[in-house]
């Protein structure tokens, strides 16, 4: 039940401050090259364990993150307002192609996550550089978030809480992403049906008021507060925990299938990472904006 966070920044912190509030975890280190920034997160969301759940939170080098189980990769920096995700590529890539072998020394046995934008690309550069040296899983954090924020948002209209609404994001973390509106379900009756039954108009409107919320959440608040956090954090617990406990829970995490590049479909996600790929319902134009959308990858994991 060990977990690694390499990045100590906004996104590696709140995720680590996440997984002690859950107690997704029994012990939690922190790695950083700025390795005074490390020390004083660990120390800070230490001191939520007495109030949540007896995380041991600990700092140090990448040699500390021996025989942890996952380790999230937050490392990078942040997207700026006005930029998009893949304006971020050559910088964190560079950072990746430095952290991830020293990581995958250290914890040859975890499950690797990736959290740092433009996320679909890093996750397929991340099992690019292991595809020769290890077999460790590389799972990215994809459209769990954005899925979330769908279903959040369905959910506020319809009246209902949103673990009762079953949809999903999928494609690529970015601009280009998909919701899947053939597959939503309430109660195992399509949306158009429950809403109908509420006497709530499921119009074009309807839908592209969603998709216009859903895909600038993030701009959003980048404008309002610089960055994204709390959600991406929970997110990353979420995760982590279907892989320390074997979850099976099936979650829009980004993987790549042998030679093709990483983006996100509902997986099964369990003690060895991707357990299943699942294929959501879709219709023609869904399937048609899906290709699309992977395709957007591969342009940018051509560059790598």
């Amino acid at each position: 039940m060990k977990v690694g966070v390499v990045g100590a920044g906004l996104v590696g912190a709140t995720a680590a401050f996440a997984m002690v509030l859950r107690g997704s975890c029994s012990e939690l280190v922190m790695v950083d090259k700025n390795e005074r920034r490390a020390e004083a997160e660990a120390a800070d969301i230490s001191h939520a364990a007495p109030m949540s759940h007896a995380v041991r939170v600990s700092s140090g080098g990448y040699e500390q993150l021996n025989g942890a189980r996952v380790v999230v990769l937050a490392a990078g920096v942040n997207q700026k307002p006005g930029e998009s995700r893949l304006d971020l590529l050559a910088r964190n890539a560079a950072v990746f192609r430095d952290v991830v072998p020293q990581v995958a020394r250290a914890a040859p046995d975890a499950v690797l996550l990736v959290a740092t934008n433009p996320v679909d690309v890093l996750t397929t550069l991340t099992a690019r550089l292991l595809a020769h040296s290890s077999a460790q899983p590389v799972i990215g954090s994809g459209t769990v978030l954005d899925s979330a924020r769908f279903r959040s948002l369905l959910a506020e209209r319809s009246g209902l809480d949103p673990q009762n609404v079953h949809g999903y994001v999928i494609g690529e973390h970015g601009d280009s992403e998909v919701l899947a509106w053939s597959g939503v379900s309430v109660a195992g009756q399509s949306l158009g049906e429950f809403l109908k039954g509420r006497g709530i108009l499921f119009d074009d409107v309807f839908r592209s008021e969603i998709d216009a919320a859903v895909r600038g959440a993030a701009a959003k608040i980048i404008a309002g507060k610089q960055a994204t956090s709390y959600g991406i954090g929970a997110a990353l617990a979420r995760i982590t925990e279907a892989v320390l406990r074997d979850r099976r829970s099936v979650l829009t995490v980004s993987a790549a299938a042998p030679g093709d590049v990483a983006y996100s479909l509902p997986r099964v996600v369990g003690g060895a990472g991707v357990l299943e790929t699942l294929m959501p319902k879709l219709d023609a134009s869904e399937q048609e904006a899906l290709e699309r959308s992977v395709a957007v990858i591969r342009e940018a994991a051509a560059h790598l």
